[in-house]
């Protein structure tokens, strides 16, 4: 009888955003990861998480990373995941500390990694530049312009946590690789999130679902965000999602070009530059190692 083999994992997390992360320079790669997310992420039944993060070699980077969700969808790009990469990369001794690129479904992106201690590091990531054609992102029915303060359709006919929220219906739509929809309130706290996350996310304005965002103004530079990301749900950050709210605010002239997001889990940076790119920093953090049961 072939005994069953284990696979090590390190749990890290962005501003509370936390995924599994295999190191696949040292391990070998989940034959099937999509079929190993769901379990793996299960809070109560695995090792608990919001979703499962490969890190693997690559001919056109330091790493490859490939992200799964906690449903077992993958997903284009993540930027609190891609900074738990870098870190990785570094900690591990497949890069040095300082500039890193990392390949994404979005592309390579070039990432600035400074340790803040063994177990930390203090990471800004070029996520690019955002993506506001409607048939790209894509947002159905949307023609081919920009989507700025559009009627959204997946709101619905107004609601009664509508007056308690005093929340903007009107949506605005950006790509970072992977499709996100803002809407902007007066309180993001009393938002039925569990309720609506989930309805726009498969609405059909949205034929690769969406990531769900709400957002609260605080001054010019400063927003509050509550995200229901495509595939995991509440989430305590989304890095992609918070770079979309960036762009978005510039775009209906809600907020200036650099922000400072509060998120569930803790503060991000975001700068959408003069050369069209954003950029996003933040923490990535180890919690701790383990291994995997594979079978």
């Amino acid at each position: 009888m072939t005994e069953p083999t284990s696979t090590r994992f390190v749990k890290m997390h962005g501003a509370g955003n936390d995924y599994v992360y295999v190191d696949c320079f040292r391990e070998r790669a989940p034959a099937d990861p999509a079929k190993l997310a769901p379990r793996i992420a299960d809070r109560h039944r695995g090792v608990g998480g919001d979703g499962l993060i490969l890190v693997l070699p690559s001919t056109r980077a330091a790493a490859r990373m490939r992200m799964f969700n906690a449903d077992g969808s993958e997903a284009e790009m993540c930027g609190n995941g891609v900074r738990c990469v870098a870190h990785l990369v570094v900690a591990h001794g497949h890069a040095p500390a300082g500039s890193v690129t990392i390949e994404t479904g979005r592309g390579v992106l070039t990432v600035d990694v400074r340790r803040a201690g063994p177990r930390l590091s203090q990471v800004r990531v070029d996520m690019g530049e955002p993506i506001l054609d409607a048939v790209r992102i894509p947002v159905a029915g949307a023609g081919n312009g920009r989507v700025v303060d559009a009627l959204s359709p997946a709101i619905g006919s107004e609601e009664p946590w509508w007056n308690a929220t005093g929340l903007d219906p009107r949506m605005t739509c950006v790509s970072m690789g992977n499709p996100h929809v803002a809407y902007y309130c007066r309180d993001v706290a009393a938002v039925p999130l569990e309720t609506v996350g989930p309805r726009v996310e498969r609405h059909p304005s949205f034929p690769q679902r969406v990531n769900v965002h709400f957002v609260q103004v605080r001054s010019p530079n400063r927003v509050v965000m509550r995200t229901w990301e495509r595939g995991s749900g509440i989430t305590q950050a989304c890095g992609t999602g918070a770079a979309a709210v960036c762009v978005a605010g510039v775009l209906t002239g809600r907020t200036g070009r650099r922000i400072v997001a509060e998120v569930p889990g803790g503060e991000l940076e975001l700068e959408w530059a003069a050369d069209g790119h954003v950029f996003l920093t933040g923490p990535a953090e180890e919690v701790f190692e383990g291994a995997w049961r594979d079978g």
